[in-house]
């Protein structure tokens, strides 16, 4: 998990992500947050199930490419958007991320914040990041 100075940002285990995938405040209620409305895009839905669960599935104990990442507003108590690591890095050493602010709280620096926080945790290991908005 990372904590910036207004987020913790957490990866999803495989049982969270099922629960972030249905939608229906479960995952808000095991981590004892408050509901704020948020959708799936279609994208993002076929990354859980065709890459992240299969993934998380062979590795249980996550895996820093393996989930999703979301984004938790520690004042608020609710979850404000979401990161995924796209893929394993590149032979460049080179990675993609998506991420995606939940419609309530847009402009207010959430991802530029997410964005930094998991560059600290990749570029140590000699890793590249390049942007991609899906998530």
């Amino acid at each position: 998990m990372l904590e910036t100075s207004r987020l913790l940002i957490k990866p999803l285990s495989y049982h969270q992500l099922i629960k972030y995938a249905k939608c229906d405040n479960s995952l808000e209620e095991e981590l004892n947050l408050k509901i704020s409305p948020r959708t799936i895009s279609p994208e993002l839905m076929e990354a859980i199930h065709q890459t992240f669960l299969p993934q998380l599935k062979k590795r249980p104990s996550g895996h820093l490419f393996s989930t999703l990442w979301t984004a938790i507003s520690k004042t608020e108590q609710k979850m404000v958007g979401d990161l995924c690591i796209v893929d394993e890095p590149n032979a460049k050493g080179e990675i993609e991320i998506g991420y995606g602010t939940y419609a309530t709280f847009e402009g207010q620096g959430y991802m530029t914040e997410v964005v930094t926080g998991i560059v600290t945790i990749v570029r140590p290991n000699g890793y590249i990041v390049s942007q991609k908005s899906f998530c």
